[in-house]
């Protein structure tokens, strides 16, 4: 049943909103990536002959909001009207499961041996960097908060809250001195 946001006290009514803090780090976007890396070792001057390797992998990119970090002073309450300030959205996780990752080429000369693991495990260093590095131009981080909003805004209307409004600003900088 819903009970009315105004048969609360304002104490009981920001302690149900903080509740979203058991959420923690609430995923609301996941995107699939797939990235192409290619590797040349044949510009080595002491070596003779070329390595050529070509590698695909699919990582699964988690977004959304951490909420564990919801305090009272980032709820305003005015009757049946509340704001809510929350954190930006951030990458929650990058992962690119082994069964994902796949050696499409590989050419080596007469007197060149393989990429070995460690050195495409390397590869694949720089590959998820260069993925977390286009996360922006994706907009995972955008459609994270677009979707926390939603969800959010649904869960504090089924409170019995009329109007909803949710901004997302950075935490605070602290200086650190040492």
């Amino acid at each position: 049943n819903l009970s009315s946001c105004s048969t609360k006290s304002l104490p009981e009514q920001k302690q149900e909103i903080l509740a979203l803090r058991e959420m923690n780090e609430l995923a609301t976007a996941e995107y699939t990536v797939t990235k192409i890396v290619k590797a040349d070792d044949g510009k080595t001057w002491f070596k003779f002959g070329e390595r050529k390797i070509l590698i695909s992998c699919t990582g699964i990119i988690k977004a959304g909001i951490d909420l564990s970090s919801l305090k009272e002073e980032n709820i305003s309450i005015n009757d049946k009207n509340v704001t809510l300030y929350l954190p930006l959205a951030k990458i929650i996780t990058l992962n690119i499961p082994a069964e994902n990752i796949k050696v499409e080429h590989q050419e080596t000369g007469f007197w060149r041996d393989q990429f070995n693991n460690e050195e495409q495990n390397n590869i694949m260093v720089q590959a998820e960097q260069q993925i977390r590095k286009v996360t922006d131009s994706l907009g995972i981080l955008q459609s994270a908060q677009s979707n926390a909003q939603s969800f959010i805004s649904g869960f504090l209307k089924r409170l019995g809250y009329k109007t909803v409004n949710i901004e997302f600003k950075a935490p605070p900088k602290t200086n650190k001195l040492g």
